[in-house]
């Protein structure tokens, strides 16, 4: 194969688009690889389509090693498998839906758990059927709000998606392990850095689930790490350790104090030390327990459920976490207090919630003999010796409190995490029998009674992995591709026109013919100058030089990924760049 540049649908920008926000969105339009189609949504133009593919190679043919076999379901959805399931309503404004000529409502696929569970039901009736995994590289869809950073936050995009179908547990655990295994080699062979780090199941459901996060500082993922052992987590999957409890006995009766002016906890701090309440003057932030009220929106329900989020004072309550923990369910701030006098705003304590009626779930730190500094639920009033398990019983614990650097490994004791941050490029659930419940997936079993099968689901992201190779293997001139996803083998530049010119096209037919893809920079319009520059943004690995030394017989080999340059014999050059076995 050999593409000659003056006839290729090229188009390079010497200076970075406006829109552009992080390297890869940068460098993939500035070298023509993709151009902005709409807001979330891209061409792919000829160089970008051969990086896509090479990409879908390594996936696809990693997957078919394993034994999965390739289908491919619909974009355009009928909305009954998505009610049934429970996910039209779960998703809400992040799908696409939509409705034909004949009032039915549709859908534009997000993902196709259950598509491919009445697959499975339509074909399969027997324990002899099984296991089976099918998968589909296909384009899905989702209605990002905010669509940003060009392929790595789109409104649509080119995945990944299998599905293993088993008649136990056991076999789903082998299934998944086995696509993990998968997953490492597909990412080590693209050259990636990444790390599992243990997730949360969000709208999928299910049991266990792992992201592989490739690292990188322009990551919307943020995850921890332990500096003493291997646990790694989103922080949404973040687990607190848990201190031992106490007696509520051992404490003295609880106290209320006039603390004017203290909707705050670092004003209240401040005011109770210098008032030495509870005869102590050496309190903190830790010391306090903040209640934070959250309007809590489930689907199918006009009103949301009031809930109240107890929290040690030097935390802050992160959403995101809130959101995996209720996961269908979502949470927002309330703010509705003018309407609920009863909820004293910055005066909240947990010893009227349960007579309110309100749900009250706390931090894993708010175990039972646990005293605290909190609401009197008064304006202007604290009380001291608030404790759990004798002024207050909640209702339950909840991962609410932000995750900082330095907090204690949960899965080992003397480790502490460090804050990192990463793009998702893969994901893999285990996620049990929602799907097969939820359309009555039976099989005859061997022992002639009915068998439900369980389910495994595994996404990759392909036109993703692009975009994050391009933020892994790139310097300040262009990118830099591994070989093995690199749009084209070899880069053959004329430096000059005449003799140059013709020498450098016929480089590129041998180099064709020995098996290799090659680019040949034949335009005549613009300067070696010129063409040196886009040959280091493009970034294919190798290039050869046709230039002031042709006439002894010599090219100039340029590495893109080591930046070493050499001379050797053009007469050499096919065998010497034939592509490795």
């Amino acid at each position: 194969m050999m593409v000659r540049m003056s006839t290729l649908l090229l188009r390079t920008l010497r200076e970075d688009p406006a829109d552009a926000e992080v390297p890869s969105h940068r460098l993939l339009l500035r070298a023509g690889y993709i151009r902005r189609a709409a807001s979330g949504g891209y061409t792919w133009l000829p160089l970008g389509k051969l990086v896509l593919d090479r990409v879908t190679e390594v996936v696809r043919a990693e997957l078919t090693a394993i034994g999965d076999q390739e289908v491919c379901f619909p974009a355009l959805l009928p909305a009954e498998p998505y009610q049934t399931s429970g996910r039209w309503s779960a998703y809400g404004d992040d799908i696409f839906t939509l409705t034909d000529r004949r009032g039915a409502p549709h859908l534009l696929g997000p993902t196709h758990e259950e598509l491919a569970a009445l697959l499975v039901k339509d074909l399969f009736t027997s324990y002899r059927d099984f296991p089976v995994t099918l998968f589909q590289i296909q384009t899905k869809f989702r209605d990002e709000a905010r669509p940003r950073a060009g392929l790595l936050r789109g409104r649509e995009f080119l995945m990944k998606d299998a599905y293993s179908f088993d008649l136990d547990e056991a076999g789903l655990v082998e299934a998944y392990a086995r696509h993990r295994a998968a997953y490492r080699r597909i990412f080590d062979r693209l050259g990636l850095e990444y790390t599992v780090v243990t997730a949360t199941s969000g709208a999928m459901g299910g049991s266990v689930s792992e992201e592989f996060l490739a690292t990188t500082p322009v990551g919307e993922d943020t995850y921890v790490a332990c500096e003493a052992c291997d646990h790694a987590a989103n922080t949404e999957a973040v687990t607190t350790p848990v201190p031992p409890a106490g007696d509520p006995a051992a404490h003295p009766p609880a106290t209320v104090h006039d603390t004017p002016d203290t909707p705050t906890i670092a004003a209240l701090v401040d005011l109770a030390n210098t008032r030495r309440l509870g005869g102590r003057g050496d309190w903190t932030a830790a010391d306090t327990l903040k209640n934070v009220v959250l309007s809590v929106h489930r689907a199918g329900t006009d009103e949301p459920e009031l809930l109240v989020a107890g929290v040690p004072g030097d935390r802050e309550v992160d959403l995101r976490r809130v959101d995996a923990a209720l996961s269908p369910a979502t949470a927002t701030v309330f703010d509705g207090f003018a309407d609920r006098p009863e909820l004293v705003r910055g005066y909240i304590g947990p010893q009227l919630l349960a007579k309110l009626g309100i749900r009250y779930l706390v931090d894993p730190r708010v175990t039972p003999g646990t005293a605290w500094l909190t609401g009197a639920n008064e304006p202007g009033r604290h009380a001291v010796d608030v404790v759990c398990g004798r002024d207050f019983v909640p209702d339950g614990v909840i991962e609410a409190a932000d995750v900082r650097p330095g907090d204690a490994c949960p899965a080992c004791p003397a480790g502490t995490l460090t804050m990192r941050r990463g793009i998702e490029v893969g994901h893999v659930f285990q996620l049990g029998r929602r799907y097969t419940d939820a359309f009555a997936v039976d099989v005859l079993g061997p022992a002639g009674k009915p068998v439900r099968p369980v389910m495994g689901c595994y996404g990759i992201g392909i036109s993703r992995l692009v975009a994050t190779i391009a933020e892994q293997h790139h310097d300040e001139r262009g990118l830099r591709w591994p070989t093995v996803v690199a749009p084209l083998d070899v880069h053959v530049i004329a430096a000059g026109k005449g003799g140059q010119l013709d020498a450098a096209l016929d480089l590129g037919g041998r180099l064709a013919a020995a098996g290799l893809r090659v680019l040949v920079d034949d335009r005549t319009h613009v300067s070696a100058g010129v063409k040196f520059t886009d040959a280091e943004l493009i970034g294919v690995p190798r290039a050869v030089v046709v230039g002031r030394r042709l006439a002894d017989g010599y090219v100039e080999l340029r590495d893109r990924i080591t930046g070493t340059r050499t001379e050797a014999p053009l007469a050499d050059l096919p065998d010497a760049l034939a592509r490795p076995a």
